[in-house]
């Protein structure tokens, strides 16, 4: 969901303020801007742009959906059209804003107490960090895979027994490996709704395993970053 796209050629834009920039680590922020009168569902993205730039890209909405501003992880991407801008502004600045959208959500037919496993790889991790913060009674597990300890994103909203960190170039997380290798270890239910969000080489891993481990292609949702 990484493509950029011409300011000009979308409609219902707006400028919102930045109200709070936010580092992680040298490379990825929290953006927080206005949300004036944005209505969204817990794992929709918003493009979003530089004012007075030429292109947006589509983010996650990181925040849940009972506060009155909106939330983005940014990872700056070298050579990027959106991010390297991005991360120049400062509070008080304005961002483009265009109104949220997508189907990446949690489904409100499902059951009371429905399992849920969400599978996230860097930043994937973003419409996890909003349906937590948005779903105060889920009941889930959620599985982020980066490559070192200092890229658990705001990890302390998680409980500890629902958050497994998997890191791949350091033993710090919770588990040393990536997520694919948690997963063909740990076997996680048929019953269970999968909601994977990512690079598509670890979407396309995970969706393999899951199926050898017969689960149903329908309890499977994606999401790609690329």
């Amino acid at each position: 969901m990484s493509k950029e796209v011409p300011v000009a050629n979308k409609i219902k834009t707006e400028l919102h303020e930045i109200l709070d920039v936010r580092q992680l680590t040298d490379s990825t922020f929290v953006l927080r801007f206005e949300r004036k009168n944005l209505e969204f569902e817990a794992g929709q993205h918003v493009c979003v742009g530089p004012p007075n730039g030429i292109h947006t890209r589509e983010y996650s909405i990181y925040s849940g959906t009972q506060e009155d501003y909106i939330d983005i992880l940014v990872k700056e991407v070298e050579n990027g059209l959106v991010s390297p801008s991005l991360k120049k502004l400062q509070k008080g600045g304005f961002v483009v804003v265009e109104e949220p959208v997508g189907y990446f959500t949690i489904n409100k037919d499902h059951p009371k107490g429905q399992k849920y496993v969400f599978i996230a790889s860097g930043t994937g991790v973003s419409p996890f960090h909003s349906f937590v913060k948005s779903h105060k009674e889920l009941n889930y597990t959620l599985l982020h895979g980066v490559k070192y300890g200092s890229e658990a994103y705001d990890a302390d909203i998680y409980e500890k027994s629902n958050y497994k960190l998997c890191t791949s170039r350091e033993a710090t997380g919770d588990y040393y490996g990536r997520v694919t290798d948690y997963l063909k270890e740990h076997k996680l239910g048929l019953d269970t709704h999968y909601y994977l969000c990512g690079n598509c080489n670890m979407i396309h891993d995970v969706y393999d395993i899951l199926e050898q481990q017969g689960v149903s292609t329908d309890n499977i949702h994606a999401e790609v970053y690329f």
